[in-house]
Order: C-alpha cells, then structure tokens, then sequence
C-alpha cells in the first residue's frame, strides 16, 4: 500500500492527432504485454491438430467415400490439410482468435462454435455445388462435429494453462491504467484483481478530480493527476486504459480519448457504475448516437427454473444410489472414530425464508455444541459464520471429510426433496439472524450445495465477499452458469481450497 502525499501536476497535451482514422496496418506495435501473440500462435497449431486428428479417427469412414474425390492424394489433400486450413480461416473470420475474447468468460467458446457451424454450412455447400455425391454424411458428420469438440477442449487446457501462468507468475496479463475518481478507481481495482486468471493487473490510477480528499490515502497502486494519459501509460509500461465511473460521462471527454490512442496499440475499455451485473444482462440501445445500457430484471422465473429443478431431481436420485457404498463406508468410519449418530442435523433457512432441516456426516464430537460457548473468542471469520482452521471439536475421520466436502453429499437428500439445489446460495443456520436488508436477497432462490462461493475461496472469504458472491449469483443466474460452477467445483475440491 502506498500513501498519496503529492501529485506530479502539469497542464494537459492536446492528442497526437485530431481523430482522423488511421490505417488498421499503421498500428503501433504493442510495446508491452505481448503474451498474446504465442498464445495465439499455440491455438492455431492445437485447432489445426485438432482438425487433422478428427479427420484421421474417421478415415475409416471416409476411406468409403474417397470415389468421391477420384483418387486418394486429392482425398488426404482436402481432409488433411484444407479442411484444417479452412477451419482456421473461419474461425479467424468470427473472432475467435481476437486477443480481447481469450482467456476470459464464454465469449471465446461461442465464437469457436459459431465457426463451427460455418464451417458445416460451407462444406455442406460446396458438397452440394460440386455433386460430390460419393461423401458418406456420417462420416463428415462425424468428423466436424469432432473437429468441433476437440477445438473446445484445446482451448479448454490452454486456458487452464494461462490462468496458472497468471497465477503463479503473475505473467501473461494486461497491465492497466485506471482513471477516475480515486474511489471509482478503487473499486474497480478491487473488482479486477478478485480473480488473477483474469490477467488484468492494475499498475496505475490517473485522477480525474478529488486531488485534495485524495491526499494522505493509502492506495495499491501509485497514483498521478494532471498528466498526459497516453505518456503515462507507456511511462508505467500499460497497455490497457480503463476508465472508471463518472469519468466515461464526461461529454467528449471519452472520444477524444479513443482518438488519441488510434494506432498506438493501448486498449480502452470503460468501467460503468453497474458493479455485479454479468454480460448477459446489459444490452447497448444506441439512439441518437448516445449508447444507451439496458439492464434487464434477473431470470428467476420461467422455463430455465424449470430445467434447473428437474436436473436437480434427477441427479440427486441417481447421485443417492450411486453413491450408497460410499456413504456406508462413510457412516462406518464415522461411527468408529466417535459413537454416535451418523448424520447432523440443523435447522437451515431456505427458500423464500422457508426453514429445513440440513442433512450432513457429522463432523464433530457428540459435545461440540456444548463446547462452542468456549471457542466463541477464537472465532476466525466474521459476520454470521463461526469457523476454526483447527476446531478442536473435529474428530480426525471429521477433517477428511470437510477437506475432501464428502460431509456435504448427504445434502443430496434435501435436493431430491426440492428443500435445496445442486448450485446456490449458502444455507446459513436459522438462528443465525434475521437476514434483513442484502442478506435477505439471497432467498429468492434455493440454497445450493455448491455456489459461487465455494468456487471462490469457501471459508477463506470474508462474512462481506460470501454475501458479494451470493447476490452475484441470485442477480445473474442461469442455466450455464450453474455448470460453469460445477464444472468449477470440481477443481475446488480438488485442491481442498478453503475447506475445514
């Protein structure tokens, strides 16, 4: 942290140029934050492998249409190498190797999908325009929609190394210049810096107003006023502008901007005063030439919520007899380290404020509520949790089981009675508080075994990021994302992230 004692003020420079459009070709090279140009250079060679190795899992297949392409050189031709090429192209075409879209939310993926089906609509054209009647449709079914899984799950593990790379060695990102008031700096400092995947480090602030109220305050990042913005940014090695809050509001302000970094290859991005509200949720209404941001109600209703609760039915049931062997080896072990009952029941606010009884292995001693009135003042979290990294009322066959969340799948039980969900909010005990103001949005929908908080840090978290986290998630909830958690979750529980 730093303190603000004083600021480097000097009159402001008129842009480089006055807005006239420049060549797309006479663009500055980046001068910092190049990780993109190798990692696009490793998905164009695993989408071409992919392709090719799609092709060649169905040449059996293939091999009964070659008649169709008159010999075999002009058969392994196509399916080898233009066909890979053409992939390429059209996934070039929709943007799927724009550097803006890797690395970060779904955008990518939509996008290599949207190639794919070009890719099956020009193939199935130009079949049909050169009566290429001898091609089986199986097999170039076959090979396309194969092409098109092993695309994704290429770009699956890329992404999974990238996000460790930024993790680890804090490499691979974009290096930002916020600029703003030094509160709406702030916090989209602390909003950005939540996830490190996201490669989007923060190395600047440029005051926009509020010098005086900023001085003495202790800021991440270092912070400067009455600079040029464009000099500033190549001074600290940035690549990235982002404007925050109030400052996008300024009338020209923000175009002259956009003018002045045409063609020396510095981002703008702007950061609007709409905190934990996902993409889908914002739409642009220009009228007039003034871009309107449209935010829409949350989906909690409908369809989807319908879908959402089947799913949930049908995979409690079948996860419960699955996993029967499990939990009797479970019970076994519990029953060994301490007699007493197998499961802990607690009384859990639900739905709509509706109260349920949780089903849980027990963790603890048969006494341990008897001695919490002991532990109250080595409570390690805040808010309305109690928790102990080493709670001595936690038997050792108790640890395991919260480390590896095995406790949690008798939940399944309230699942398939439609008390809770396979993804959501916490379920906090109902003698926890009344759950007024915020808290209290979080019952609008089911509680989750799994959430947006687990994925995030779990116990790790402070009392305020769990409720963040969870009102993010009831504001913005959808079919996709509930798997993009558990698809998260998986690694979580992994790693014993946060879990005791």
């Amino acid at each position: 942290m730093r303190h603000v004692d004083s600021f480097e003020i000097q009159p402001p420079t008129q842009p480089s140029h006055n807005g006239v459009p420049r060549s797309a070709w006479a663009r500055a090279r980046r001068r910092v934050s190049r990780w993109h140009r190798p990692y696009i250079a490793i998905l164009l060679l695993l989408d071409f492998a992919a392709v090719v190795l799609a092709d060649w899992i169905a040449q059996d297949a293939f091999g009964q249409a070659r008649a169709g392409f008159g010999n075999a050189t002009w058969f392994y031709t196509v399916a080898f190498l233009l066909l890979p090429l053409g992939w390429l192209i059209i996934l070039w075409g929709n943007r799927a190797y724009d550097r803006r879209y890797l690395g970060l939310g779904p955008d990518e993926f939509k996008r290599v999908i949207r190639g794919g089906i070009a890719v099956a609509a020009t193939v199935s054209f130009i079949a049909f325009a050169t009566k290429t009647g001898g091609l089986s449709r199986w097999s170039v079914g076959f090979a396309l929609l194969g092409a098109l899984v092993l695309i994704l799950l290429g770009r699956l593990l890329a992404r999974f190394t990238l996000h460790l790379v930024r993790r680890r060695a804090g490499q691979a990102g974009h290096r930002m210049v916020l600029i703003g008031t030094l509160p709406e700096c702030l916090e989209v400092y602390t909003a950005v810096t939540r996830n490190p995947g996201a490669g989007l480090v923060p190395v600047a602030i440029h005051l926009t107003d509020g010098y005086a109220a900023a001085r003495g305050m202790e800021t991440p990042v270092p912070v400067y006023a009455g600079r040029d913005v464009l000099a500033l940014v190549r001074e600290v090695g940035g690549d990235t502008i982002a404007v925050c809050g109030s400052a996008s509001a300024e009338p020209g302000e923000l175009r002259r901007l956009a003018w002045q970094l045409e063609g020396s290859g510095v981002d703008l991005v702007v950061a609007p005063q709409l905190t934990d509200i996902a993409g889908p949720r914002v739409h642009i209404r220009p009228i007039e030439g003034l871009p309107l941001l449209h935010v829409e109600e949350p989906t909690l209703s409908g369809p989807a919520l319908l879908i959402k609760n089947l799913m949930d039915r049908v995979a409690a049931g079948l996860g419960l007899v699955l996993l029967i062997p499990l939990f009797v080896a479970v019970a076994i072990a519990i029953r060994i380290s301490d007699p007493g009952p197998v499961f802990f029941r607690q009384p859990r606010v639900g739905h709509e404020g509706r109260t349920f009884r949780v089903w849980k292995f027990r963790t603890m001693y048969v006494d341990a509520e008897e001695r919490l009135a002991g532990l109250v003042d080595q409570n390690e979290t805040d808010g309305m949790l109690f928790k102990i990294k080493e709670d001595p009322r936690v038997f050792p066959v108790g640890r395991f089981l919260r480390a590896s969340s095995l406790d949690e799948l008798p939940q399944l039980i309230n699942v398939l009675w439609g008390e809770m969900s396979l993804v959501g909010p916490r379920p906090l005990p109902a003698d926890d508080g009344d759950f007024l103001g915020d808290v209290r949005r979080r019952l609008l929908v089911r509680p989750g075994i799994t959430g947006l908080w687990q994925v995030s840090g779990r116990s790790d978290l402070s009392w305020d990021e769990a409720v963040r986290l969870d009102l993010y998630y009831v504001d913005n909830w959808s079919l996709a994302y509930d798997l993009s958690i558990l698809w998260r979750t998986v690694g979580v529980v992994l790693v014993r992230k946060g879990a005791y």
